[in-house]
């Protein structure tokens, strides 16, 4: 065990979830971030003088990083897997299929896809696609292959404007991945897919084929706001990626704090 740990402790760390702030960016039909002091230091004051202060946060399930459950989407009334999400919803309860609690901890190999350093590494254009074409590229640069269980994150380099709520959300115009991507992703086997917007696939998109496809028919997690500009510019593509989403039963989708360990 301690040689595990002595290992482990020779990896470089990359923290690849943004951080939350009032204000941050979040897609206009979920919930913002809000976080206020519910207690502050002095209110109550120990003998020995020692006092603490508390807060409160509130946030969507897929406000800033997160991992979408598979019951985040359905198609036809079906869930990923054909059950039927009538009478499996409820208000209170959440969903009852393959809700945030089902998620597993995810420790296996990760791959950058960095289709923004494909080009002079300036953020894509918002209206830019990425195809199978543009992954195979991505991948053929990363010189490593995408295989089964593997988590691909690709790369746009909207990252940067993270700070920038109204230029990161930009009307939800931007660049992602098309159906024509997706689907070979999802024919890689990949376990899990992500990337450094706020919505994966290219937006607008009127009928969330993407979403549609990974979530329902592939059973392929998305995450999405992921920081993934210290990563590409230490020249990482391959690493173990590890995340572990919160139990939170019945839940569409899950906040996020996920790294990439890399020699």
């Amino acid at each position: 065990m301690r040689d595990l740990i002595a290992r482990l402790a020779t990896l470089r760390r990359f923290d690849l979830a943004q951080h939350c702030h009032a204000g941050m960016p979040h897609y206009p039909t979920h919930p913002p971030y809000a976080r206020s002091l519910t207690k502050l230091h002095g209110d109550f004051v120990l003998e020995n003088g020692a006092s603490s202060a508390a807060d409160a946060i509130s946030l969507g399930t897929h406000t800033g990083t997160h991992i979408d459950a598979l019951c985040h989407f359905s198609c036809g009334g079906r869930l990923h897997g054909g059950g039927e999400v009538a009478g499996q919803q409820d208000w209170t309860d959440g969903i009852a299929q393959h809700g945030a609690e089902t998620m597993p901890l995810f420790l296996q190999r990760g791959v950058l896809l960095d289709v923004a350093g494909l080009w002079d590494d300036s953020p894509l254009e918002e209206s830019a696609g990425i195809d199978s074409a543009l992954l195979e590229r991505a991948e053929s640069a990363a010189g490593v292959r995408l295989d089964q269980g593997d988590i691909a994150l690709v790369r746009t380099g909207w990252g940067r404007y993270w700070s920038d709520p109204r230029r990161f959300v930009n009307e939800l115009r931007l660049p992602g991945v098309t159906l024509d991507g997706a689907r070979w992703l999802s024919q890689r086997g990949v376990a899990a897919v992500g990337s450094d917007t706020l919505a994966f696939e290219r937006l607008p998109s009127p009928l969330m084929e993407v979403h549609v496809h990974l979530l329902v028919e592939a059973g392929v997690h998305i995450l999405e706001c992921l920081a993934l500009e210290a990563l590409s510019a230490a020249r990482i593509r391959e690493f173990v990626f590890v995340a572990s989403p919160l139990k939170l039963d019945g839940a569409t989708g899950s906040p996020l704090r996920p790294y990439a360990l890399a020699e």
